[in-house]
């Protein structure tokens, strides 16, 4: 009798818990509604904050599991010393659309994106800051458009392809038909429910305050269709960046790459002195027992980077 109500259990749980993913979902976007703009792209129309005045902006790109919110926590209280600030969310993160699905984990598209929003709001040439799975996007920015990135700031980026695979539920999310019942039923409440030992993992070996997950608007990526385009950027990234890596060399703006030598996520040795081999001009700061996290482990050091890298750029 039991083997035959297992079957029916399972079916009831699906609605179920797609019913209570979807009313969570609301509940996170009225706790963290979008504070910036919108202007159309190729992707759709992408939410940024456009803030301060300067003249050679500063563009900010949020890595995997983020939205534009994750800067605040940082150097937020700094951003208003930078001059112009215009802070991205990333096509199908935090409020940004995603018009071409699947596609717009392609580098070249999300890189095509940033550069419509820029001519949106009348930038020529900004100078570039990105974290993790930015930072390859960030050098995508340079190689495609070298006449818009004046200089490159790259904070323990993606950059080189690495061995070995990525988490299993981005593998699971992205999956035809899998995926969406997966974001739907599961990866909301186990997120949820993981989400500070995640948190902690990231921060590692630094700690991290308890309202970061808050003041940094992390359950936005926990959404269905947000947790779906996180992990077709994941899953695609490799691919990728072994694809442009050889092409760093074309790189000739000034670089500047800052990591931790303790960065459990991404390797350090792998792809920040892979930017440093790769591209001569570049800077390399390594700052000692640091993980992945080095702009909150030493924000002001990073912000005196980015005035460097842009006083290198006017020059």
């Amino acid at each position: 009798m039991s083997s035959l109500l297992d079957p029916a259990m399972a079916l009831l749980a699906v609605p179920l818990l797609a019913a209570w993913t979807g009313h969570r979902a609301r509940a996170i976007t009225q706790r963290f509604p979008p504070s910036g703009q919108f202007v159309a792209t190729r992707a759709g129309r992408l939410h940024l904050i456009d803030q301060g005045q300067g003249d050679l902006p500063v563009l900010f790109l949020h890595g995997a599991s983020g939205t534009l919110r994750v800067w605040e926590p940082a150097i937020g209280r700094h951003l208003a010393g930078l001059g112009r600030t215009i802070l991205v969310d990333r096509p199908g993160h935090g409020f940004s659309e995603r018009k071409a699905g699947r596609g717009a984990a392609s580098l070249a598209h999300q890189a095509g994106a940033m550069i419509d929003a820029l001519d949106a709001l009348d930038i020529g040439r900004v100078v570039v800051v990105a974290h993790s799975w930015a930072g390859a996007l960030g050098t995508r920015l340079a190689l495609d458009y070298p006449d818009r990135v004046a200089g490159l700031m790259l904070i323990a980026p993606v950059t080189h392809p690495w061995p070995g695979g990525i988490s299993w539920y981005y593998t699971a999310a992205s999956l035809p038909v899998i995926g969406p019942l997966f974001s739907w039923t599961v990866a909301l409440p186990a997120g949820e429910l993981l989400m500070r030992r995640s948190i902690d993992g990231v921060f590692a070996p630094q700690s991290i305050g308890a309202d970061y997950s808050h003041e940094a608007g992390i359950p936005l990526v926990l959404r269905p269709r947000q947790f779906m385009a996180n992990a077709e950027d994941c899953v695609a990234l490799n691919d990728q960046v072994a694809a442009q890596a050889p092409r760093y060399g074309e790189i000739a703006c000034p670089v500047t790459v800052i990591s931790g030598d303790s960065d459990g996520v991404v390797w350090t040795h792998l792809h920040s002195l892979g930017m440093a081999r790769d591209v001569p001009q570049t800077r390399l700061i390594i700052l000692d027992n640091v993980g992945h996290s080095p702009h909150h482990a030493s924000p002001e050091r990073l912000v005196a980077e980015i005035h460097d890298i842009k006083a290198r750029a006017a020059g």
